[in-house]
């Protein structure tokens, strides 16, 4: 087993105790936003579930992976469904490395000026 998520749920609900008291309007703020976020609309709260564990793959945020999943489980998300949203996050994590690999050669050709050269040929 890679991480115990739910001593990692448990430990960062305990960690973040200080942080809702003594910044609690913002931390209240924060709770409306996510009630608000995840609340039954065009999409229903278990896909909304699915994309925010499929979102925490792809910022790489293991806390945030953690609560999702038991979120997931709880609004009746399937093994399957959260292979199909982990799928999509490995995608969005090297399509945009693509995107920016791009501007970056774009960069370089752009402030290299007249000593660009193109890339050889393939």
């Amino acid at each position: 087993m890679l991480n115990d998520w739910k001593s990692v749920t448990r430990d960062y609900s305990a960690a973040t105790r200080d942080l809702r008291a003594g910044a609690a309007d913002v931390m209240h703020g924060f709770s409306a936003i996510a009630q608000a976020a995840i609340a039954a609309g065009a999409l229903d709260p278990k896909t909304k579930e699915l994309v925010a564990l499929a979102i925490s793959v792809a910022i790489r945020c293991e806390p945030c992976l953690a609560f999702h999943a038991e979120a997931a489980v709880k609004r009746g998300a399937t093994r399957a469904e959260v292979l199909e949203a982990v799928g999509t996050a490995i995608y969005m994590g090297t399509g945009p490395s693509v995107m920016y690999a791009a501007a970056a050669l774009e960069a370089f050709d752009q402030f290299a000026g007249a000593r660009a050269t193109p890339a050889a040929p393939a």
